[in-house]
């Protein structure tokens, strides 16, 4: 290109077309780069399709809670999945029992207690099967109940009262509530003995017994006609130190419990309320 040419100004159309000319000469336009653009869409696409499933695999394992796409922050709608979600209690204690400790000591050093379990009274036969499969699994025997199956169960809450004594637990007494049943005069005396050398028969000296709502005291007599009282607590009192002769509440049982201890060495003979 001339140099005079590209500092006038009074260039004519002709001169302009052959400078356009000129520089349409010197450009070099090669192939369209086809396969180059293809190759390009597809790494596009593919990565497009890796972010997508890998999104969705964060998404399928996660425990946490999921918001709603399309809202963000405080406004976010969010959906717990249903696994994390906690089960229904069991109210009425269908499968798991109420418990209640009724007295505890030590003899000879060697600590003991009375637990009572209840389990809720099932409304059918499907639920009254549920709760002897739950019973197994937590260990207890089949309740005191008669038929002796599921059926045996429909409309009774049962119960079971153990003892442990030097880390060793055993079922002292089972049976059942039926509704509106009011002789509470199941009772069970057991040894109280740390050693093997006490048998059935002899050194029953531990009672445990029911009692009506509203008895306020009841009296153990043993072999030698000494005697030992059981009352109530005061209202809202626990069990204080290691053991008392006392009457006691049960959660889930509709009479009340009584506890008495006899001296070394006796055996239980009666017991009667005796206010």
């Amino acid at each position: 290109m001339n140099a005079d040419r590209e500092s006038d100004h009074d260039m004519t159309h002709g001169d302009i077309a052959v400078l356009l000319a000129t520089a349409a000469d010197e450009v070099r336009i090669g192939p369209a780069p086809c396969q180059a653009l293809v190759r390009g869409g597809r790494r596009r696409r593919a990565r497009r399709w890796a972010l997508a499933a890998t999104a969705a695999l964060v998404v399928a394992g996660s425990t946490g809670t999921l918001a709603v796409a399309g809202v963000t922050g405080d406004d976010a709608q969010r959906v717990a999945p249903a696994a994390t979600r906690p089960p229904v209690s069991d109210e009425r204690h269908l499968y798991a029992p109420w418990s209640s400790d009724l007295a505890r000591g030590t003899e000879h050093g060697k600590k003991w207690k009375v637990v009572i379990y209840v389990w809720g009274a099932p409304r059918d036969r499907t639920e009254a099967q549920r709760q002897l499969d739950a019973m197994t699994d937590s260990g207890f025997e089949k309740p005191g109940v008669q038929p002796s199956t599921a059926s045996g169960l429909v409309g009774k809450s049962a119960y079971f009262v153990r003892l442990t004594l030097d880390g060793r637990t055993t079922t002292r007494m089972r049976g059942s509530f039926e509704k509106g049943d009011n002789a509470f005069q199941q009772s069970a005396a057991m040894p109280l003995a740390t050693t093997k050398t006490a048998t059935s028969g002899s050194d029953e000296r531990l009672v445990v017994g029911q009692v009506s709502t509203t008895a306020q005291e009841v009296t153990c007599t043993w072999d030698d006609a000494t005697t030992t009282t059981a009352s109530r607590p005061a209202p809202g009192t626990g069990i204080v130190g290691d053991f008392e002769d006392a009457i006691r509440p049960a959660d889930g049982s509709p009479s009340d419990w009584y506890v008495c201890v006899g001296p070394e060495g006796r055996t239980f003979r009666t017991v009667a309320v005796t206010k």
